[in-house]
């Protein structure tokens, strides 16, 4: 069976679209129904690519609004670390499921995550049916659970693969002041041993990079160069504290940078991420929400707009980052490693259907009212892989997700009682 969506507008003409074996197989003003299809009308919709959110730690949805407004190192010390000791597998789950479900209804149709339990976050975005690249992450330091130690990455990722073509194996390091030297050269080995990306924080806050300078010598960047952890595979996420040197640097890998602006603000990192420099270097760009614990959404729209006025702002031009430009990162267009696609003939059916006819929205055009205007209340239907995951805003089982996910966070969420 295929699915067609018929009387959709795009690129300003009204076309229809047939999906077939998970392809687009037709686009255009003569597509023709037959009996078997599952047809949307979308008159008053507009077709879009999917988003992509660049970078994720997807199951901390279960720690959204908990430890809010503390810096960073406290933030993880004193609430993030603490719950995290208590996870279990059931709760990455339920915590990437919901983040899943709130990524469909924003229009999100690949992330990339970076989490523990990396199994069962692949079996929920296996069942709510997006796309990801769920890493086998590797954190060293002292509390760490055993199944994140470089030991098991290679099985790991012979692991991840079985989860199906919308599972897309990595290996993530946590950091350069979390991960030893030795695995952070160990993980570029398997990385290209076994042609998977990379991810890492990078230079998130100004006392990593004084920290980095004092312990090695070098900034963060040129650290991570000599360990062989640079590549055309590599995504560091955050990098707002690089100098030009450093950006000349990335650019030379051709690495891609995920910025974070709305995690970045609201834990205070204390500078914008050098847009204007990495976007002169041809530097590959995308864009992440983080956890819902930092920003405390996972919303592509709202994020996107915030990296757009941060950018104009932090330049004092507001011609930084025009909104055609914002689009195609949001989308993951300026980076071919994070895995957007355009509508086309032949590309993976992953779509959106939005409703740009809203007092919201009326009277801007689309990039505009997309990226300064929307928020991913106007996405109306997505598919991936030609399934439709939400249509006309239901997704089902949402219900349970959300009764699940809300049981786990409970107990996560539980202070411990320290009374004698």
């Amino acid at each position: 069976m295929s699915l067609v969506v018929r009387d959709v507008t795009f690129a300003g003409e009204t076309v229809s679209l047939r999906a077939t074996d998970g392809v687009i197989a037709e686009l255009g003003a003569t597509v023709t129904v037959e009996p078997d299809d599952d047809i949307i009308d979308a008159a008053r919709l507009t077709l879009t690519p999917g988003l992509v959110n660049g970078h994720t730690h997807a199951a901390m949805t279960l720690l959204r609004g908990y430890g809010d407004d503390l810096p960073l190192m406290e933030w993880l010390r004193t609430k993030i670390w603490p719950a995290e000791a208590r996870l279990t597998a059931e709760d990455v789950y339920w915590g990437t499921r919901l983040a899943a479900l709130e990524m469909i209804r924003s229009g999100t149709v690949m992330f990339w995550d970076m989490y523990w339990h990396s199994f069962e976050a692949a079996q929920a975005v296996a069942d709510a049916g997006l796309r990801a690249s769920i890493s086998m992450t590797v954190i060293e330091a002292a509390d760490a659970p055993e199944w994140n130690r470089i030991e098991g990455v290679a099985d790991g990722l012979a692991r991840l693969s079985e989860y199906g073509p919308r599972v897309t194996p990595s290996i993530s390091a946590h950091a350069i002041y979390t991960v030893s030297r030795a695995s952070l050269e160990r993980i570029a080995e398997l990385g290209a041993t076994h042609d998977v990306p990379l991810q890492i924080h990078l230079s998130e806050t100004r006392g990593e990079v004084e920290d980095c300078l004092r312990d090695h010598g070098t900034s963060p960047t040129a650290y991570l160069d000599e360990v062989g952890f640079l590549s055309d595979r590599t995504v560091l996420s955050h990098a707002v504290w690089l100098d030009d040197a450093e950006l000349d640097l990335v650019a030379s890998r051709q690495t891609t940078i995920v910025t974070n602006p709305a995690s970045n603000m609201k834990l205070a990192t204390g500078a914008a991420f050098p847009y204007a420099g990495a976007r002169a270097r041809g530097i590959p760009i995308g864009i992440g929400t983080d956890s819902a614990a930092s920003n405390n959404s996972l919303d592509v729209l709202q994020e996107i707009k915030l990296l757009a006025l941060l950018q104009k702002h932090a330049s004092a031009d507001p011609a930084t980052l025009p909104a055609a430009e914002a689009w195609a990162i949001a989308t993951g267009m300026a980076s071919p490693r994070l895995g957007g696609h355009a509508i086309a003939v032949g590309a993976p059916a992953d779509f959106l259907l939005v409703d740009l006819a809203t007092a919201e929205n009326r009277p801007a055009g689309e990039a505009a009212g997309l990226v300064y205007s929307a928020t991913g209340a106007v996405v109306d239907t997505v598919v991936v892989d030609g399934r439709v995951l939400m249509r006309g805003r239901h997704v089902p089982g949402a219900e349970e997700v959300i009764a699940r996910a809300t049981e786990c966070a409970a107990r996560l969420r539980a202070e411990p009682d320290h009374t004698p």
